[in-house]
């Protein structure tokens, strides 16, 4: 007979640890906290072992201070003690508590570091993370897999690259590359740090690959602009999850290719074993949006709605942006009506307001745009956007400074769109308020703020400040930088400065564009340099392999009118392999009236004319040839004709800005406060400037009027009687800056030279071409202009 197997011998310090962790499991609270009162009932509280399991219960339920109580109780004390106290600080987010209770243990392990890494890594302290780890390793505590990959994602956050290789030796060091999860996190880490090549050279050496291996790498091809890599890697997978769907079409979505992103989509669909999730949707509908595909927006919605979606979030704000750029505002309104608000971030908000913007339909837009309660810059910035695309600048300006009392800081994209303001403007003095904020702020050194400032400070007539901020940014700027000093140079009669600084640009490898062309043909124009201008319209064509748009023709033809070569003229618009638009025959009638060439004006105005029967200047101009001719018979026939047909001619105005407001003045304006004083200065300064040697072009005044009615007509321009105005109302020595909305006649340029001259002050004209800068009796364009 055999004898009775014994039963197993449980010591009452094992019983009460299975009992803590059964509490544990089943998150019992009452029941851990009588096994601890059996503890200490039993005299057990002295077993580290047992007490180490009682300190892990309290943290795991969230009684942390619980823990750190028995911990300080606890007579004798291992690292796992410390450790379980440390780590339950560390997942509440008490990061100062943790950091006291590591700063206090004797001798932290390899565990103990890895908690405190990780736990600032979780709350996007990373460089503090990585200081945590450059301590681990001067104390000489070996890191273990889990301490590699927490660091390589606290220097992929940061893209931390020299770190990040550091460690990469370290891991070959201690064996630890072989690691599935090591591997993929140097993966990650070369991937997002911009190394793409090392990158592929871990991805290489793996001898096993995951599905998140594989996907890091399609992430990391479609980020490098790589698609067909991204692509047969996506082709080769065995086995790919949601994330590869994903990382294929938000990669297509992101980098414009938003019919392969759909097409992603539809292949997707069929593998039954997925569902797309919130990030895939939100990809597929942002590719209808930037197609402004409705139809195909629609489907995807209804899709949505079939499968009882949640459209919180990422999913609700794209459809909102999809209906909204698609054209469809008001379904767009009513689903951000369904929402609950809370759940959508201010980018639907945004998208909304952008649609109305895009209709013009301000109203709502603003209405939209009052009703957010936590208006980030996006959507500041759209606002004031959308009041500058439809030429609401006084409204953006309110709303800029509104937003400069209560609103959010403004970013680059909000002050290069309130200095285009400036620059419609052409206000000097709320630019440089605006260059001093930008400046403030840190982004006065910014590419989109650099060349928004360029262009403001041209378009005031500054063109040496408008070349400073240039200057300010050689090693950051871009192909706009150098098109709108080139453009600005051009208009401020600097040709051969224009044209030094394309050649510049050409030298840096900076690649031009269609615009550069137009700026650099403009420059060859307003100086008479044809050849030059031929040469650099073909090298567009033929080196950059830009083809000529209807603006560069319009440049060539102004760039023979103007240099009085008409037949070159005539017989370039006849050969040009575009029907040419009314700038090109515009800029041929234009030259027919300072050259007199009757026959080319007739031709000119008849084309222009078949184009827009509208368009007052043709009448004007072939009118203005007849009568420059002395043919005014046929002058007058135009005019009447232009009369029958309710043509109306446009009419003159300049302005000038003093004290922030605004005056503008016609010919013979005798509507102005200060009309007797204007007048009185104007006539004074006529003597004084015939005296000079001034003689008035009476000819310039196209009517067959007595000489001494022509004399008082021309005294009266606009631009004459804003320049009276502007010495009446600003401090000697000062620059006076005059707007016109059309070309200052001969007469004018002529004057303003002597003007200059007479009261010793640089005068600025900007007309509707370009800038006349007058100083000391004569003018920046040379009289050829």
């Amino acid at each position: 007979m055999e004898s009775p197997t014994p039963q197993s011998v449980t010591s009452p310090s094992d019983f009460c640890a299975t009992l803590l962790q059964n509490s544990l499991k089943s998150r019992d609270l009452l029941s851990g906290k009588l096994v601890h009162a059996r503890i200490i009932k039993s005299g057990l509280h002295l077993g580290v072992y047992l007490m180490n399991n009682l300190i892990n219960f309290y943290a795991k339920t969230g009684f942390s201070s619980d823990a750190h109580n028995v911990f300080d109780e606890m007579p004798v004390k291992n690292i796992s003690s410390w450790n379980t106290v440390l780590s339950a600080y560390a997942k509440q987010g008490r990061i100062d508590a943790a950091r006291r209770m590591f700063e206090k243990m004797p001798y932290p392990d390899s565990v103990s570091w890895t908690v405190m890494i990780v736990a600032y890594s979780q709350i996007g302290h990373f460089e503090t993370a990585i200081r945590m780890f450059l301590g681990m390793m001067m104390e000489k505590v070996l890191p273990t897999q889990y301490t590699v990959t927490n660091i390589l994602a606290s220097c992929a956050s940061i893209k931390s690259l020299d770190i990040g290789r550091k460690v990469h030796t370290l891991i070959v060091k201690l064996g630890l590359s072989s690691y599935l999860t090591v591997a993929n996190s140097l993966l990650n880490m070369y991937a997002k740090s911009g190394d793409p090549v090392t990158a592929e050279i871990v991805f290489d050496r793996m001898r096993l690959k995951s599905t998140s291996s594989w996907n890091a790498m399609i992430s990391l091809h479609m980020q490098s602009g790589r698609l067909d890599l991204a692509l047969t890697q996506f082709e080769q997978m065995s086995e790919r999850d949601i994330v590869s769907w994903n990382s294929m079409i938000s990669g297509y979505n992101q980098r414009g290719f938003d019919l392969e992103a759909l097409n992603m989509f539809s292949k997707m669909l069929k593998d039954l074993s997925l569902k797309p999730d919130r990030y895939t949707l939100a990809s597929v509908l942002s590719a209808c949006a930037n197609m402004e595909d409705l139809n195909l927006g629609k489907q995807i919605h209804a899709h949505i709605v079939r499968t009882e979606f949640d459209t919180f979030g990422p999913v609700g704000n794209a459809l909102i942006s999809m209906y909204s750029k698609s054209g469809d505002v008001e379904r767009a309104r009513k689903i951000l009506a369904h929402s609950v608000t809370s759940d959508l971030s201010v980018i639907a908000f945004t998208a909304l307001l952008d649609g109305y913007i895009k209709l013009g339909d301000l109203n709502p837009a603003r209405e939209i745009f009052d009703s957010l309660k936590d208006r980030d810059v996006v959507a500041w910035t759209a606002m004031i956007v959308g009041y500058v695309q439809n030429g609401f600048n006084y409204d953006a300006a309110d709303l800029f400074r509104i937003m400069f009392k209560e609103g959010p800081k403004p970013n680059s994209y909000t002050l290069a769109a309130i200095l285009s303001v400036a620059s419609n403007l052409a206000s000097l003095m709320h630019g440089k308020q605006i260059h001093a904020t930008a400046i403030r702020s840190g982004e006065a050194s910014t590419v989109s703020v650099s060349n928004a400032l360029t262009t403001m400070y041209a378009k005031a007539g500054s063109i040496n400040s408008a070349r400073k901020v240039f200057d300010l940014v050689r090693w950051s700027k871009d192909t706009v930088s150098w098109t709108s000093m080139i453009v600005s140079l051009a208009q401020h009669g600097l040709g051969e400065e224009a044209i030094e600084l394309f050649e510049e640009m050409l030298t840096c490898s900076i690649k031009p564009d269609h615009i550069t062309y137009v700026g650099v043909l403009s420059a060859c124009t307003h100086v008479g340099l044809v050849e030059q201008g031929r040469s650099y319209f073909k090298l567009m064509k033929d080196k950059n392999g830009i083809e000529p748009t209807p603006s560069h023709y319009a440049c060539m033809l102004d760039l023979y009118g103007r240099a009085g070569m008409l037949e070159e003229a005539q017989d370039f618009i006849e050969n040009m392999p575009i029907e040419p638009d009314i700038i090109a025959w515009g800029s041929v009638l234009a030259s027919c009236k300072v050259h007199k060439n009757v026959e080319l004006a007739k031709i000119a105005a008849d084309r222009l004319l078949l184009l827009e029967p509208g368009n007052s200047g043709a009448y004007s101009s072939l009118a203005n040839v007849y009568s420059a001719c002395g043919r005014w018979q046929e002058a007058a026939k135009i005019r009447k004709m232009m009369k029958d047909r309710q043509v109306k001619k446009e009419q003159g105005f300049s302005w000038v800005q003093i004290r922030n407001e605004v005056h503008v003045f016609g010919v013979e304006d005798g509507l102005h406060p200060q009309r007797e004083a204007i007048y009185q200065l104007m006539a004074e300064i006529w003597k004084a400037i015939k005296k000079m040697g001034f003689i008035p072009e009476t000819e310039a005044v196209l009517h067959d009027l007595d000489e001494e009615v022509k004399e008082q007509i021309l005294r009266h321009h606009s631009e004459k009687l804003a320049i009276a105005f502007g010495l009446l109302n600003t401090p000697e020595n000062t620059t006076l800056r005059i707007m016109k909305n059309l070309r200052v006649c001969n007469d004018c340029h002529s004057a303003i030279k002597y003007i200059s001259k007479l009261v010793g002050r640089e005068i600025i004209v900007r007309d509707a071409t370009r800038f006349h800068h007058f100083e000391g009796g004569s003018c920046s364009c040379r009289d050829y202009w």
